[in-house]
């Protein structure tokens, strides 16, 4: 329904505009983030022993990523700070491009055992591997009243 929406303010906009500079006006201006669309994807991947999470973070370096899981639930966040600066044979900017901000997921993962998780982050993508806790048992004990 979200892109069927946006489909019609585009289309809408499309007619009242036939010029190319304006052909994507609609889409750019009611995005929440049109840099950041795409962070954060995500794969979840669920075991018996554990969860799995593969986590695309392009272009970022580790000491920019922090990871948490408290009250069963998992957090990623991580801030990007960074410049791309194109400039022609004289040195004058053609163009300039500055991308900043902070962004974050978070995912319920319930009966992890928080000790034995573990992380890993190379070329631009980040694992984890968060193992369940042991099973515990489920049947009835029964208390003795005295």
């Amino acid at each position: 329904m979200a892109n069927e929406l946006m489909d019609r303010r585009q289309d809408w906009l499309d007619s009242l505009v036939g010029d190319d500079f304006f052909k994507n006006f609609g889409k750019q201006f009611f995005a929440m983030s049109p840099e950041t669309d795409n962070m954060m994807q995500t794969d979840v991947k669920e075991t018996d022993q554990a969860y799995q999470l593969t986590v695309d973070l392009p272009g970022l370096e580790k000491k920019d990523i922090h990871i948490d899981y408290q009250n069963e639930t998992l957090k990623i966040s991580a801030k990007r700070d960074s410049f791309d600066d194109h400039s022609d044979a004289d040195g004058n900017v053609v163009q300039s491009e500055r991308h900043y901000g902070r962004f974050s997921r978070q995912f319920y993962l319930p009966a992890v055992d928080r000790t034995k998780i573990s992380a890993k982050y190379d070329n631009g993508v980040l694992n984890l591997e968060l193992p369940k806790q042991a099973e515990q048992s489920t049947a009835a004990n029964r208390i003795e009243i005295q």
